[in-house]
């Protein structure tokens, strides 16, 4: 009996112990903003503007955040901002906008709004994402910006990834 109650004890501070190790993840940011630089590109997330029509964080599904560009190196060409997640237990990464098909943002030249984008951000205004969701279950955002410079059309690419950790 003195056994059987050493085992049970044993069997469930093990399930204790490792039931505690194992919690997942999510991204959250204890503190905003939080911000990354780079000798071209200075990206901050920070609380999500607040709206009628905005999304609203729904407790269990997603938060809601802004995202903030800026432009601190050199005048660039043209300009592609794109935002992503993880997905737990996958390496494909899921964009956090897009546009779907028959949707009028398919009849807009992607070349010439990276043209546009450039120019607004070598003037010095951010390019601003007021409000976005990021799902609860991500313990990963990456932000890509991809850019020209000189019309050279070599694209040049950086990453900014903010995590859990």
């Amino acid at each position: 009996m003195f056994q059987r109650i050493t085992i049970a004890t044993c069997t469930l501070f093990f399930i204790f112990i490792v039931a505690t190790t194992l919690e997942a993840k999510a991204l959250s940011f204890n503190e905003l903003p939080v911000k990354q630089t780079s000798k071209q590109w200075s990206v901050q997330v920070d609380e999500a503007e607040k709206g009628e029509d905005l999304a609203k964080p729904e407790k269990g599904k997603f938060h809601t955040y802004s995202l903030k560009v800026n432009n601190i190196g050199k005048d660039v060409s043209t300009v592609e901002i794109y935002l992503f997640r993880n997905e737990p237990n996958s390496t494909t990464k899921f964009s956090l906008s897009g546009c779907p098909d028959n949707h009028p943002c398919r009849k807009l030249d992607p070349y010439k709004m990276a043209i546009s984008l450039a120019k607004q951000l070598n003037d010095g205004a951010s390019y601003q994402y007021s409000n976005f969701v990021l799902a609860e279950k991500a313990t990963e955002l990456e932000i890509e910006v991809i850019w020209t410079e000189n019309s050279e059309g070599r694209p040049l690419k950086e990453r900014f990834t903010f995590t859990s950790d």
